[in-house]
């Protein structure tokens, strides 16, 4: 099944959820990353549960701290 990850077409096994994406993909730090699925926010509690689909898209998404 083919599906998009930032940006770049992926080929993954069918019925595979959004937290076994995270450890199929060797995703650094899962737990300080945010998911985007068709452009909306997927909750943490719902990694598990949610299970993606031909075709869609994914963000996997860093937030970082800084400035002065």
């Amino acid at each position: 099944m083919r599906i998009k990850i930032n940006g770049k077409e992926q080929v993954i096994e069918k019925g595979l959820s959004v937290a076994e994406l995270l450890i199929v993909n060797k995703v650094e730090m899962p737990d300080m990353v945010s998911v985007q699925l068709n452009g909306e926010f997927v909750r943490r509690g719902k990694f598990s549960q949610t299970v993606l689909k031909e075709n869609d898209e994914i963000d996997f998404l860093y937030f970082m701290g800084g400035g002065k």
